[in-house]
């Protein structure tokens, strides 16, 4: 999710855009900015490209399924269902932030230690 949880609704509240545009554009951007990502990552062996792979290849299925619902659904439908989302998440790093305090700079590969 990252930068589409500001990125869309600030297409359609700022610039206007309809929401499946909007979702449309914040995908078409993640790209450069993933294979950055990667690029980086890798160097420092954080990339597990076997299960990069997997999500990959399995990934287009999602994108089907996606666009099939999004353009079967209401505009008012999608921009509901992406607030409510919004809203999930917010509420599961509000918990996770109340119930774990003091995590946020440890390794959670390594029980906690940093190595």
């Amino acid at each position: 999710m990252g930068g589409g949880i500001l990125f869309v609704p600030a297409l359609t509240i700022f610039l206007d855009e309809p929401q499946i545009e909007a979702e449309a554009t914040s995908l078409l951007a993640i790209v450069p900015v993933a294979l950055a990502a990667v690029w980086r990552q890798r160097g420092y062996g954080n990339v597990r490209l076997r299960d990069g792979i997997l999500v990959g290849v399995l990934s287009p299925l999602g994108v089907v399924l996606g666009v099939v619902v999004a353009n079967s659904v209401s505009e008012r439908a999608l921009e509901l269902s992406f607030a409510g989302l919004i809203l999930v998440i917010a509420a599961r790093l509000a918990y996770r932030g109340l119930t774990h305090p003091g995590t946020e700079g440890e390794d959670p590969g390594t029980g906690g230690e940093r190595v």
